[in-house]
């Protein structure tokens, strides 16, 4: 399970982080980001017509246009373009706050989430 990608809000994400198949909770953090506002392409829809179809597709390419072409700076964060593995959800909550509080860049969702399955994990012990 994926808790953000680097694509997560439009490509605003500066990190990767899943529930590892291999154990643990893994971390990738971006060298670089996005220069300019990346085209947003909206909610994939449940259901649609044609047009609402048509139109959502138009908003993907336009996005991966503007991907294929622009610039990207280096963040300047002292974990760029590292990776790391926590082996349980406290740890990788830890190392969440800390990204955040250095400067990178993720949805408050990522750590709601392990926040959650902390509270669940305790109920179940």
């Amino acid at each position: 399970m994926s808790y953000c990608r680097w694509s997560t809000d439009n490509f605003g994400c500066d990190l990767y982080c899943y529930e590892d198949v291999a154990g643990g909770y893994t971390t990738h953090v971006a060298g670089n980001r996005i220069v300019g506002d990346v085209p947003k392409i909206g909610e994939f829809p449940l259901t649609w017509n044609d047009e609402e179809r048509e139109e959502y597709e138009k908003r993907c390419l336009a996005q991966m246009r503007f991907l294929q072409t622009c610039e990207r700076k280096p963040i300047g964060l002292p974990y760029d373009g590292q990776s790391f593995n926590d082996s349980d959800l406290e740890s990788f909550l830890e190392r969440l706050l800390h990204l955040r509080e250095v400067g990178y860049k993720f949805p408050d969702r990522v750590i709601d989430a392990v926040k959650e399955e902390l509270n669940e994990q305790t109920k179940e012990a």
